[in-house]
């Protein structure tokens, strides 16, 4: 074991492009590291819906160099045989470590394959990246980005000519021609070739951006925006000034790339802590809402001030509140949204006679949604421009929300207001999240096990009315990890993330409510019922 290990760590050393990662491994087999030897050698970073994410380092079981080439050469064998022998690859980064690398690593392989490839002419945002594909008839895309992943992390997201996230086969025929793959020496990556694109594209994206405003509406309302430390800033901050927003009041520390991320333990808005910083900006500066970007600007984040402090709208309250806007604005077409979303949304298409979807988790499902208008996850990703951009856009729907505030500023409401209203229309839907990070991925398989093992029956004391283990599939879904329990009044969903070692459970409750007067009952109930909803499955699932 022991000198079979060092020979496949030494055979992988010896293809290594990489001078860091080939002195990190060489330093490894030097002091007999066997521990951390095993580990990078375990396996290979799986290529799955999500591409590919992990830590970067040396080895298979890393994000690298050598991993990234690989996948780029399984890519261009993928295209080859499936018609594309010699389409355009458009490819985007990121500001994270190693991002521009494995961009410039990907252009090569593709035109050493006989592929055109283009990359973007520094770090943008994804939707620039998802827009560009369709914009220039490329036959695929990929993006260098761990979204909103720890520092130490890198990823790789591929789509297709639609405009999409890869979904199953094509993964799987994707892993198949990486595996294929025997030795680096075998994959031609020529020193020129390809196009670094200038800012034309960017420039056609932003015209587009315009789209997403009503001409006439008012251009009021007053933000801070923070791009936490990723490449958000100059692309939204060039969309408002389009648009006639009042220029957003920058929170410093985090508005340039730094792939350090040193204000935040996550660079994700969702995490503790990692808005502090925007809400002291607002405390200073008196806005009428907070916008956030995650690292990718694919996700956006909103804040309102309630009573004497801030306070994050959850992803749902901002699906609901566009939706509301769009369906005002007279919007037609299909309204999308995952199963893990409030279904909220599917009460305010029905009630606009629009016809409602749902999807299994992710944006490379709800954008290929027949006919989408408009779809949104609770994980604050939101389409509001599907014919420009088909995956969650965070620059576009940071310029819908603030449209929508300054509309509700012109009649002295706030995006509170608008929701209240809509839990007196529709009932008060109230949403919360219990999400384990894990150490020790096991964790998360033997909770599902025992779910499926022993279902709950009862919940927070209300009666499980149907148990669905959706690895079955359902009439409408096609089969996932994940368990959904309808109860009365609430709904619970349980999945492993599909891109960070966390279970995750859905939960929402929902209160009917007469008038706005009983809305502080319905969220002080609603509240309670979440908290013991939380409590009941941690027990039921041993975390």
């Amino acid at each position: 074991m022991h000198d079979d290990l060092i020979a496949r760590a030494q055979t992988w050393l010896a293809e290594d492009p990489d001078p860091d990662t080939r002195a990190e491994l060489s330093k490894l087999i030097e002091a007999g590291d066997l521990t951390e030897l095993a580990d990078r050698f375990s396996g290979t970073l799986q290529f799955g819906t999500a591409g590919l994410r992990g830590e970067l380092g040396a080895g298979p079981h890393r994000m690298n160099r050598s991993v990234v080439i690989r996948a780029a050469a399984g890519l261009a064998a993928h295209l080859k045989a499936t018609g594309h022998t010699d389409g355009l690859v458009v490819i985007g980064y990121d500001a994270r470590h190693k991002s521009a690398d494995f961009a410039r690593d990907t252009a090569a392989v593709m035109t050493g394959a006989g592929l055109k490839a283009a990359v973007l002419p520094r770090p943008l945002p994804t939707p620039v990246l998802a827009f560009a594909i369709r914009h220039l008839g490329a036959v695929a895309g990929v993006e260098v980005t761990a979204s909103h992943n720890p520092p130490r992390d890198n990823g790789y997201k591929v789509y297709l000519g639609d405009g999409s996230q890869i979904v199953p086969p094509a993964d799987a025929q994707i892993a198949a021609q990486i595996q294929a793959i025997t030795s680096l020496h075998d994959v031609p990556r020529p020193e020129t070739g390809w196009q670094t694109l200038d800012d034309a594209v960017l420039d056609a994206y932003l015209a587009r951006t315009d789209a997403v405003l009503a001409p006439s509406s008012p251009r009021t309302a007053r933000t801070v925006y923070t791009a936490m430390h990723g490449v958000g800033k100059d692309t939204l901050l060039a969309a408002f000034a389009r648009a006639g927003f009042p220029e957003p009041v920058l929170v410093a520390e985090q508005a340039d790339p730094d792939p350090d991320f040193p204000t935040v333990a996550f660079p994700n808005p969702e995490e503790p802590g990692a808005m502090d910083l925007a809400f002291a900006k607002a405390r200073e500066t008196s806005p009428d809402l907070i916008i956030a970007n995650d690292p990718d600007a694919d996700r956006c984040a909103v804040a309102v001030k309630q009573g004497a402090d801030w306070r994050m709208l959850r992803g749902d309250e901002v699906g609901a509140l566009l939706a509301a806007h769009l369906v005002a604005r007279g919007a037609q077409g299909t309204f999308a949204e995952s199963i893990v979303s409030s279904s909220l949304l599917g009460r305010i298409a029905e009630k606009a006679n629009l016809p409602y979807e749902e999807t299994l988790t992710g944006f490379k499902w709800i954008a290929r949604v027949d006919g989408l208008r408009y779809g949104y996850e609770e994980a604050l990703g939101y389409c509001v421009d599907p014919e420009g951009v088909r995956d969650k856009d965070g620059i576009t729907a940071a310029l819908l929300i603030t449209e929508l505030a300054s509309t509700l500023k012109e009649e002295n409401r706030t995006l509170l207001d608008l929701l209240d209203d809509l839990a007196v229309e529709h009932g008060l839907h109230a949403t919360d999240q219990l999400s384990v990070r894990v150490q020790d991925l096991t964790i998360i398989a033997r909770a599902m096990e025992r779910l499926r093992e022993n279902p709950p029956t009862t919940l927070a004391g209300l009666r499980v009315t149907q148990a669905e283990d959706l690895t079955r599939g359902t009439d409408k879904l096609p089969p996932t990890d994940g368990l959904r329990y309808t109860l009365e009044g609430a709904r619970v969903i349980v999945r492993p993330s599909g891109t960070e070692p966390k279970l995750k459970c859905y939960l929402e409750v929902v209160i009917p409510v007469k008038t706005h007067k009983d809305l502080t009952e319905a969220h002080a109930r609603a509240n309670e019922i979440l908290a013991t909803l939380k409590r009941d499955l941690s027990t039921a699932a041993g975390i």
